[in-house]
Formats: C-alpha cells, structure tokens, sequence
C-alpha cells in the first residue's frame, strides 16, 4: 500500500492483515484476517477453523481460544511526501500510527521493534514513528486470563473478589462481560477491535472544546471554546458555531490566543443569544449546534475538526423530602421521569458493530419509539462509540453512563493500575463530554455491595482521607470517591457524578436496599426472597436503576441459535445452557407456574414466559411512575431502568428486545406505561402463595382471604400520569371504569365514568384512592365459599380526549390467571391491508401476543389484553405481510 501525503492530515486506513496462533517466533501458519476492526473469533470462524459461538453448545469449542497467544501482522510502503514551496521532502511532516483500540494485552512491534505495549483495552493509543520505503506491523495479543492470574499472583497485598465470573477479571481493564455474566457466554475475545490508520500532517488539531453556561432563562450561552493542536504554532485558527437544524453560522473568530504557558492550548471566548436549548424526547426539541475549529496556512486547509452539542442544564436532585431524600433528574429547570432501560453492549464481538454502525442509531430509536426516557449504559460492558451517543443526541434520550467497574474489587492500590485507570477515565470523559443526552456518570456497577457481603474496610462517615482508603481491603473507594470525581470536575462541566449504582448513603447496596435515598437495584424479584412481581409496586425506592424478569425471545431467534429438533423444548439441556443465570430453571418455572397453568410446549412455554415477563414490567413501570408527585417534594420515585434492554447473544435472558432486534411483549408493557398520558388501575394485592389452600379459600364474616380473585369486597385505585410541560386546556378527558366478566364478557356492575383535567402536567392524578367494587353478595355468608359459583371480573379503566380518542387504556385482572377459564373467548384478527392488523374479542382476552421475527419492523403494539368492545389496530412499516405471523393468547385451543 501507498500513497502520497501532503502538509493537510492524511488518515490511511491499514489493510491486508494476517494471523496467526502463537507469538512472532514463527513464519508459518498465517491466516487471512479481516480489516481492523476485527477479532480473533470472527477470523477463525471466517478460516473455517473454528464454530459460530452463538449456535448450540459451540461455546465450549471455542473457549480454546482465550488462553492461547495471537498475532496479527500486515505491511505497507511509506506514503509518498510531496514537496512544499521549497522545503525538503517531508520537512516538517509528522507521521504517526494510531490504533484506536486493542484488545488487549497488546504488544505491537514496527519493524522487529517494539513501539506500544498496551493492557488498557479502553485506551486509545498515538505512536510517533519513522517509516522505511517498505514496512512491517505486528501486534502479538496475550491471553487476558492467562494475564489476569499472573497479576492477581503478583498482587497478593489486595484482596481479589469478583461476583458472576473468575477472578482473573479482577486486575485486567478489559470489557468485564467478556469472562461471561448470567446473560452473556465466556468470549475471552482479543485482536484489533478498533480501526488502525497511519496519519501524516503538519499539524494536527486533538481537542475541541466546548465549556459552557446557560443563563436561568435559557435565552443565552456563554463560555469559552479550546482548541488542543500539534504543530499549530504558525497557523491561522478558525473557529465557528453553526445551528445544525439551519445551517446558519451563528459565531465564529479567527483571533485564538495561547492559553498561558500551555503551547498547543488556544482558547477563545463565546457568547450566543436566543439559543435554541436540547430538550429529551417529550419535553421538547433535540436542537444540537456544530462547533467547527480549522487550522490554516494562507488559503491551504491543513486540517479541521467539529463537534456536534447542545446546550442545556442539568441537574441531579437530591434534597430532603417528606420520602427521604430524593433522586430524580432536572433538565432545563424541568424535573423528567426518567423511564427507560439498562444497555449492554450489542455483541460479544464488538467488531461486528463498528464505530460508526447503523445499528447504533436503529437500537436508541427502538428505545425512543418505546417511549424510553433513558439508557443506563452498564459498567461491565465498554464506552459505547460515538454513533450511540450522538444518535441519542439526535433522539432526545437521556444516557446515564457508568465507569467500566461491575461486581468486583479492584486494585486500586497499584500504581500502575491506578494510573491506567485514570487515563481511560480522562480519555473517554473527553470524547463524550459533548454530547448533551450524557447526563450523569456513575462510578460503577453493585461494587459497595462486596462492602457489606465480605466485611471490607469502609466507613464513610469518619474516614474521609482518600489516601487512607488505598491502604484498606477496599481501595477502590479511591476510585469511585476521590479520582473519578475529579476526573469528572476538571474534564466536564455541568454533568453530576454519582458513586456507583446502586449508592444511597455509602451503606445502601443490592444486598440491603434502602428506599428511602439514592438509587435501588431492586432484585427481591426474580432474585434474593423471590417475592410475586405483583409486589413491585411496594418494593421501589427513589430511583430503580436495575430490576427484571427473564422471559423467552420469539421462537425465530431460538430456532436460529438451537438447531437440533430433540433440544427444542423447555428446559432441554441446550436451553438450560444457554440460560446462564443462576438458578433459572427453579425461578422461571416457578413465576411462570404461580400464574399460568403451565404449557410443556416450546411455544407455549415460550408465550406464557413473554406475558409473565410483560406483565411484571408492566406492573413495575405503572406503579412507579404513580409515585412522581406533582410538585416539588412530591417525587416518591424519581424513575426506572429496566435490566435490560438488549442481548449480547440469543439467547433467554431479562432483555426486552432480543439479540436480532426483535421485541418481546415487555418492549411494548413499557411503551404503553410511558406514553405522555396513561390511565392506571391496581387491585390491592393478596399473595396466596403464602397461604396454606385451606386457608386461602376458608371463609367468615369477619375476614375475607380471597380479595384478588373472586372476592365481594375489591379495593382499588385508578390515576392518570402524564409527563411533559403544561398542556393547553382542550376540555376534560373522560375516565370510564368498567368491571367485565371473565366468563361472559358482560359488566357485573354499573361502570363509573369521571371528568379529568386536561391540564395535567408533569405528575400523577390520584382519581379513585381504595375505591371498593360494592357487588352484590350471592352467596350464603355461612355457607363454604364455592369458586364454580364466582364470576371473576377484570376492572378495565380507559381515558378518552374530548374529541372521544383513546388516549390510554388499563385493566387489573383477578390474581392468579391460572384459576381463571378462557373458554370461547371470540377473538377476530383482520387485515384490511398487508401492513395492519385489527384485534378483537367477545371476552376478556389475556395476552395476545403476535410472534414478530427479525425479517418486520417493530409493530406498532404487542402483547396486550384485551376487553369486549375495544379494537386494537396493530401496524408495522415492514414489507413483510403483517398477516403472515402467528399469534396466540393465554389458554389459547391450538
């Protein structure tokens, strides 16, 4: 390869590479190799030498892999240097090799000579070389595994605790899901997972930036730019601010000045007016501005660089309340509900998706056309490229962003590592400070939980000595407490930091929750005491940053990854290897029974599985957002994350959206618990998988132990929650409650129909507080109770607009679904065209579900119940003939 360069920056990309196993000793044995970004899994599988992990069992054929050495290696020729007015050739050229990511003990050698030894894979490197006519690149990668053993055994001063996974991970700054987690397989992955370019120039423009102020009335912004350069001393700066949306040049300057005895920093005052402010999706627009520096010689651009933000405030409330202490986020002098989703990262082979992947954008708009306020990008995973964010940016979600720190003590202590850290934390902080949907970091992931677990050394109200706390069992406080927050004060302005998740006073943690201040991971569901999910609405906290419920994906995605017809089943042994989560087959069977009679069927067991999953979350996402109070003081809960958005490969896991793209009914529990304004209904909740069976039917006049199900004495509440500014006043809404038949779909008793404000904004509406369904009794109250006698009923609340729309529709069902009969339940689904699908029923129906596949977009709604009257048009903007997928609902004849 070659190329002429020139005094304006050239970056060529390096291609033609091999690879082999084994270190440099050997000439034998090279591969072809894909172009960086790649890694080593995906070039055996291309040499045919090893299985596609994803499928079957071939996990375990592949974990060879991550204790073997590797080598990559390709050759290029030294760019052709033009000459320039006179100079000699080259005169004052620079050249340099940038690798923008290794993965990750990574030892490259030019020429037989060492140049970079790197062991950070989240660091990007900038090597100064001098290059011969012809040349030659190599880049030995060592096991991480192997390495992180030999460090624990060279550390043996620290204490090395890990959770999910070996404790090799402990000491190695590599993507910490790569040792596997109870949602993700063992990929001990390596190679060049980031582009690797050859850049030449005169000078070179590395940091732009942005610092400033909006003023309390959101009109104006002022503040300073800063331009970083190499070699920009003789140039002419330019610098301008351009409004995206219009494209109007808005400010710009060619005066720049040195920053003080700093010789590359050249700053320069900014002032705009009117500025339009970024909003989050449903609050307002996603205006963004383009800050543009070139450097100059005479008329000859030698190089340019821009950055795209947007100007807003932020702030994280944490103030004394009538709770506790709240937790919720305030934007532009608007408190936001911030209901949204965890994020891991997309792939076990990061490769796949490279830095500037469409797929980034399509997954935040998946979340954003959920009606997803927030991503919480978790910190076992990877800084996500800049197409995450900038999409983000575009759509108006929120990112909270942790440190990449997650179950685990840390090394803080070593010098070295603690260094490393403090370069990844400032690199990365710098490459996102811009972006305004990045509205908090965080300082890691459940680490304080190790604190109370295992006893470490930790007192956050006497010790407040950052040095003191490296000489502890827990050295990592110095992290999370000391250099992170100021990582965070020196490198961005107006972004909070918080600890970790979950934090509240430093002793609230998984283990033992505190609801009362910071924020909660939330997992008595599914995990700890395994309390009923229709318990979620009492179990919150200030802000639920993590809770879930496992679920099966559509079975097209099981079918790709399972290919054996025999394993096709629940609870075969290729399912039960591709759940890693600690005791799934006992937790999934169990919340799947308690509520449904259980289906043997893969499909089946799958369906039932999705409207488990669909309804905890659902009742999660409802009930929590009731408690965002109306006004200050108000704000119980401050909002909800579910775990997780997104798979890192197919498989069954806590994930609403599956590895291919496809949503399961949760997705859509969410979109409609987050639309601007909802209607909700809850029935007071009696847990009768805690009652001996004689004692959860005995009878008496003084107490009655069947409220859930078929009881004479309901109680329940119906509210309206909206987000959002203040609405114009269109005329009230109307609320409608009706109590229907399971049996026969006709109403019991008189509906209840109420006048609601139009003007609401931003907060709940309590409409009806334990309101109590006054049946008449038909039955002897001396006589033993005789459930064949019952008439279950479903309350089913909707809220119409005053031009009679829909605006929003709830229902609370008897509990538990399993002792209800489903029979003749007249459901129709016609197609008017190929693209629409229009739903109904004669009775109530519970979770009809189309079974989606990767080849339809999204649909437009999915995995609702259904009430005698209602009609649910169903749309997608695929080609794929809406009429062709399969859809089935809760004791469905098949």
């Amino acid at each position: 390869m070659s190329a002429k360069a020139t005094a304006e920056l050239s970056s060529l990309p390096l291609r033609g590479w091999t690879f082999r196993q084994g270190d440099r000793s050997s000439s034998e044995g090279w591969l072809e190799a894909g172009d960086p970004p790649t890694e080593v899994h995906r070039d055996l599988v291309r040499n045919g030498k090893a299985p596609d992990y994803r499928q079957d069992f071939n996990e375990l054929a592949v974990r060879w892999i991550g204790d073997e050495t590797w080598t990559y290696r390709t050759t290029f020729n030294r760019p052709e240097l033009e000459q320039d007015e006179g100079q000699e050739q080259g005169q004052g050229i620079k050249t340099v090799l940038n690798f923008q990511g290794l993965d990750t003990f990574a030892s490259v050698y030019l020429n037989d000579e060492l140049i970079l030894a790197s062991d950070n894979m989240f660091i990007k490197h900038r090597v100064h070389v001098t290059l011969r006519p012809e040349n030659t690149l190599e880049i030995v990668f060592e096991s991480a595994r192997l390495k992180g053993l030999e460090l624990v055994k060279q550390h043996p001063e620290h204490r090395f605790i890990v959770h999910q996974t070996e404790i090799s991970r402990g000491p190695v700054r590599k993507a910490q899901y790569h040792w596997g987690w109870d949602w993700g397989p063992i990929i001990m992955s390596c190679g060049p997972t980031k582009p690797i370019t050859l850049e030449t120039y005169v000078c070179r423009l590395e940091e732009l930036r942005v610092i400033y102020e909006l003023s309390a009335d959101l009109k104006r912004v002022h503040g300073t730019i800063q331009v970083q350069g190499e070699g920009v001393g003789d140039c002419e700066l330019y610098v301008e601010v351009v409004n995206s949306q219009t494209g109007e040049v808005e400010w710009s300057t060619t005066r720049l000045s040195k920053s003080g005895d700093q010789r590359s920093l050249f700053e320069t005052p900014f002032e705009l007016r009117d500025v339009q402010t970024w909003w989050p999706r449903g609050y307002g627009s996603q205006s963004l501005y383009t800050v543009r520096a070139v450097a100059r010689s005479g008329t000859h651009i030698l190089h340019s660089t821009s950055q795209t933000t947007g100007f807003r405030r932020v702030d994280l409330v944490q103030k004394p309340d009538a709770h506790g202490r709240s937790f919720y986020f305030r934007i532009n002098h608007v408190d936001v509900f911030a209901g949204g989703s965890c994020w891991i990262p997309l792939d076990n082979e990061l490769s796949r998706h490279p830095d500037d992947a469409s797929s980034y954008r399509d997954w935040i708009r998946r979340a954003a056309e959920g009606n997803q306020t927030m991503v919480r990008v978790w910190g076992g995973g990877v800084y996500e490229p800049d197409a995450f964010y900038a999409a983000a940016d575009e759509l108006g979600v929120l990112v909270w962003q942790d440190f990449m720190f997650a179950c685990a003590s840390y090394p803080a202590a070593d010098p070295a590592y603690l260094a490393s850290v403090e370069r990844e934390a400032r690199q990365n902080v710098r490459r996102l400070r811009h972006h305004p949907s990045l509205v908090v970091w965080a300082g890691n992931n459940e680490d304080y939980q190790l604190v109370e677990r295992y006893g470490l050394q930790y007192d956050p109200d006497d010790d407040q000595d950052p040095q003191s706390w490296l000489k502890t069992d827990f050295p990592a406080r110095y992290i999370y407490e000391h250099l992170l927050p100021q990582v965070i004060a020196t490198e961005t302005a107006g972004v909070p930091y918080h600890p970790s998740s979950p934090f509240g006073n430093g002793k609230s943690t998984v283990l033992k929750v505190d609801p009362t201040i910071g924020d909660v991971h939330q997992w008595n569901v599914w995990h700890g005491t395994m309390q009923p999910y229709q318990q979620l609405s009492e179990m919150g906290g200030r802000f639920v940053s993590e809770f879930g419920m496992e679920a099966y994906p559509h079975l097209e995605t099981l079918e790709k990854c399972i290919t054996r017809q025999e394993d096709r089943y629940p609870g075969s042994m290729a399912m039960d290897f591709r759940n890693k989560a600690i005791g799934h087959e006992r937790r999934l069977v169990s919340y799947v029974a308690e509520n449904f009679r259980l289906r043997r069927d893969w499909e089946g067991f799958a369906h039932l599985s999705q409207v488990m999953q669909a309804d905890a979350v659902g009742c999660a996402y409802r009930a929590w957002r009731r408690q965002w109070g109306t006004r200050e003081g108000g704000q119980r809960c401050g909002g909800v994350l579910v775990w997780q958005l997104n798979d890192c490969w197919p498989t069954v896991s806590w994930a609403v959206v599956d590895y291919y793209g496809v949503p399961k009914p949760a997705y859509y529990a969410i979109k409609r618990a987050m639309r601007p304004v909802v209607v909700g209904v809850q029935r007071r909740f009696r847990d009768w998988t805690m009652r001996p069976a004689d004692k959860l039917w005995q009878r008496d006049t003084s107490h009655i132990d069947m409220r859930g199900l078929w009881e004479d004495d309901v109680r329940y509440d119906v509210w309206v929650a909206s987000n959002g500014q203040q609405e114009e006043d269109k005329g009230a809404m109307r609320l409608t409650v009706k109590f229907v038949s399971v049996k026969t779909g006709e109403e019991v008793m008189e509906a209840i129909v109420k006048e609601v404000p139009t003007r609401l904004c931003n907060g709940t509406t309590e409409i009806l507080q334990d309101a109590r369904v006054e049946t008449p009794d038909k039955q002897d109250n001396h006589a033993p109770f005789n459930p064949a006698k019952a008439d279950p009923f479903v309350i089913h609340a909707t809220l119409h607009d005053a031009n009679d729309q829909l605006v929003s529709s709830d229902c609370s069902w008897p509990d538990p679904i399993k002792y209800l009969g489903f029979a003749d339940r007249g459901v129709r689904a016609s197609y008017p065209d190929k693209s629409t699908a229009v739903v109904t029923a004669e009775k109530p129906v519970k979770g009809f579900v189309f079974s989606e596949v990767a080849q339809v977009a999204p649909l437009s709604d999915n995995g609702f119940d259904i009430m005698p009257g209602e009609t649910w048009e169903v749309t997608t903007a695929s080609d794929y003939p809406i009429d062709q997928l399969k859809w089935r609902y809760v004791e469905m004849d098949d």
